[in-house]
């Protein structure tokens, strides 16, 4: 089955992770992504502790489905080879510092003249202008930087960053959603355009609406753990096997459902805590007998009853819980087979569409494995490295 961007071409500058990532969900719907690699790599190849043959396992989580060129773009002849593969593609995509870009010769100014149609994707840290423009920066910089840190946490752990690298992971969303609306553009105008974001706007935009909060009050956010500054009970909660339990009970409604499952009629009974606005008046109160119901039975019993009862809830579950389960297993789960790993297991695109679906085709590439194919497909006679690795 056909993807929804097959016959899109794109090429692909960026390394690490927030560009990676972002072209990766283009190839996962069928474009053609070329991933342009210095003669020693993408820097992701040899990121981290963990290795499945010669990669870091951070690399081969988000680079599927792409064909891997080596171009030394230091070099006039890498550039030469580079504006014969831009002229001919759809989408040009680059995650360097400010100012990087036009030293090697691959910035939009340069390359829109060979090509009108193209659209060109920049994404960097804290923007193409301004003081902060060319300081080196990275997700938890970014964090740091957005004040999405200064919200997370509570008042002993003081700022955090999130679990996951989010700032890296928010800007490819944007952005790819840029790349869409400029095809789209394009479709009607045939003309390209630049498409820039920074990974500190991005993270910035994502933060609504606490923005509100701030504009309306002039006041930070307190940092308040898994609670919630608005919503009570909106908490974890210990139980008796030391498992911890996500609720929320944002209506009087959940609130009685809660209150009932966990056999506290004391809770019900307290007038105080009828409303929403008496449980956020009172919120020690609430946390301290929900916590006190939970404490005094298993995850297993609370897990059954709160299902029945209609409780919004989560058990806080472990990796081994997330990824064994059933569904994940069927619906995200898929194995590759790599030339070089062998067989390792990926995350497949969540996104349904009922006719043209992302898929997982292909295993991460090979450093230069595609080297030769694609240069003689664009008719690139001149190539930009002497030897190609073996894929």
């Amino acid at each position: 089955m056909a993807g929804a961007l097959e016959g899109l071409r794109v090429l692909d500058f960026t390394q690490m992770m927030n560009g990676p990532f972002g072209t990766m969900l283009l190839a996962d719907f069928g474009a053609d992504v070329i991933k342009v690699e210095p003669p020693e790599g993408d820097t992701m190849r040899k990121t981290g502790e963990t290795f499945l043959g010669e990669d870091a396992v951070y690399f081969l989580t988000l680079n599927r489905n792409k064909r891997s060129v080596i171009i030394d773009l230091t070099s006039a002849e890498g550039q030469a080879v580079a504006h014969q593969l831009a002229a001919q593609v759809d989408i040009v995509v680059e995650n360097f510092r400010p100012g990087v870009a036009k030293k090697l010769g691959i910035d939009y100014e340069t390359l829109k003249p060979l090509n009108p149609r193209m659209i060109y994707c920049s994404t960097s840290a804290f923007g193409r202008d301004g003081p902060d423009a060319k300081r080196p920066g990275m997700d938890p910089v970014v964090q740091a930087m957005s004040g999405i840190m200064q919200l997370t946490g509570d008042e002993h752990t003081g700022p955090l960053k999130t679990g996951m690298p989010y700032s890296d992971l928010i800007t490819p969303l944007l952005s790819t959603i840029g790349v869409m609306a400029a095809l789209e553009s394009r479709n009607k105008t045939g003309c390209g355009q630049l498409v820039d974001l920074s990974m500190l706007d991005a993270t910035i935009f994502s933060m609504i609406p606490r923005d509100a909060y701030y504009f309306t009050t002039g006041e930070t956010p307190g940092r308040i753990g898994n609670a919630h500054w608005q919503i009570v009970p909106y908490n974890t909660y210990q139980t008796a096997d030391d498992r911890f339990i996500m609720i929320i009970a944002h209506t009087d409604k959940f609130w009685r459902a809660l209150a009932e499952a966990l056999e506290a009629p004391e809770l019900l009974a307290d007038q105080r805590l009828a409303t929403k606005d008496g449980r956020l008046a009172h919120r020690e109160i609430v946390d301290q007998g929900v916590a006190q119901a939970f404490a005094k039975r298993p995850m297993k019993y609370w897990d059954e009853k709160l299902l029945a009862a209609g409780v919004m809830y989560s058990p806080v579950l472990t990796f081994p819980e997330v990824f064994e389960s059933p569904r994940v297993q069927r619906e995200l789960v898929v194995e590759v087979d790599h030339p070089l790993s062998g067989k390792f297991k990926l995350i497949t695109n969540p996104i349904k569409l009922s006719e043209t679906p992302p898929s997982t085709r292909t295993p991460p590439p090979v450093l230069g494995q595609h080297t030769e194919e694609v240069f003689a497909e664009f008719g690139i006679t001149r190539p930009a490295v002497a030897e190609t690795p073996a894929g």
